[in-house]
């Protein structure tokens, strides 16, 4: 299976091969001495996402996505890849914004900048087999929000976007699997099997992030999707000492704790980098 089936049930099977709640005050009865307790409005996922209006890029067409609340999410943690994880929800699930009339879809920070000889390329192979299949629900599965990524990846390939858009995406659509994985229900009688392929396919997206990473590296400038050069390298350092590359990774970590550019942030993730590649070696070593 390629990375980009699934597309299916927007029509576009053929693309898969190409590389609150609060509770009213009732007045307190004189004779009632009971002490009052206050229960806290219960967060779900739902009170961070609202409708935001777009206007397509590719046909024109005016329409509202869900987007998550800039600012209402908090953060907790970051995996040792940079992948953001907040409290409730999983913001990386509605990072892509996709025009239920053509079929264009696009990571937010791209979605906007679509030239005229792209959009063709879109109209040509999207648009005219596409289909929305999208269900009507207050936040997105998993699967919706792969899907939606999906169809991203494959609008990237189509209107011929830089390598560095290519590997951004395959990324993000990594660490969405990595999420699903990690909420897979635990009682699911499939559940080793479910995750083993939730693995097996982030391994291939990030495995592709790296190839597209490195070729962006060699051909494109800095800022690379909003990412200074020590982020950049950051990155594929982490996902080159992933698939044992370590020599590759030791390198660009010792250039980003020595470089007179890298913030503070980005060198104390690197010496972080550099704890486990060493006891990565040490291991190999065994």
């Amino acid at each position: 299976m390629g990375i980009l089936s699934g597309l299916e049930g927007f029509g576009l099977g053929g693309l898969s091969n190409i590389d609150i709640f609060g509770t009213d005050k009732k007045e307190e009865k004189k004779e009632d001495k009971k002490e009052k307790v206050e229960t806290a409005p219960v967060m779900t996922e739902s009170d961070f996402i609202f409708a935001k209006g777009y206007k397509c890029p590719c046909c024109d067409q005016e329409f509202k996505t869900k987007t998550v609340k800039i600012g209402k999410a908090k953060l907790i943690d970051t995996d040792l890849d940079l992948r953001p994880k907040y409290e409730i929800i999983d913001s990386l699930k509605y990072d892509v914004i996709l025009c239920p009339v053509c079929g264009y879809a696009a990571l937010s920070r791209f979605f906007p900048y679509l030239t005229g000889p792209q959009a063709k390329l879109i109209k040509a192979n999207i648009s005219q087999n596409f289909k929305n299949a999208e269900m009507e629900a207050d936040t997105y599965s998993y699967d919706v929000a792969i899907e939606h990524y999906k169809l991203a990846l494959a609008n990237a390939i189509v209107k011929r976007a830089r390598a560095s858009e290519k590997a951004y995406i395959c990324l993000k659509l990594g660490w969405v699997i990595r999420g699903k994985g990690e909420n897979l229900p635990g009682d699911d009688p499939d559940h080793e099997a479910k995750l083993k392929e939730c693995n097996d396919e982030e391994n291939e997206l990030l495995r592709n992030a790296l190839d597209g990473f490195l070729a962006a590296r060699q051909a494109e400038t800095f800022p690379m999707c909003g990412m200074d050069e020590s982020t950049v390298d950051y990155l594929i350092a982490v996902l080159s000492a992933r698939f044992g590359q370590l020599d590759v990774a030791a390198k660009l970590v010792q250039a980003i704790i020595t470089s007179p550019v890298a913030n503070k942030r980005m060198k104390d993730k690197a010496r972080n980098l550099k704890d486990h590649i060493v006891a990565q070696i040490k291991g190999s070593k065994k």
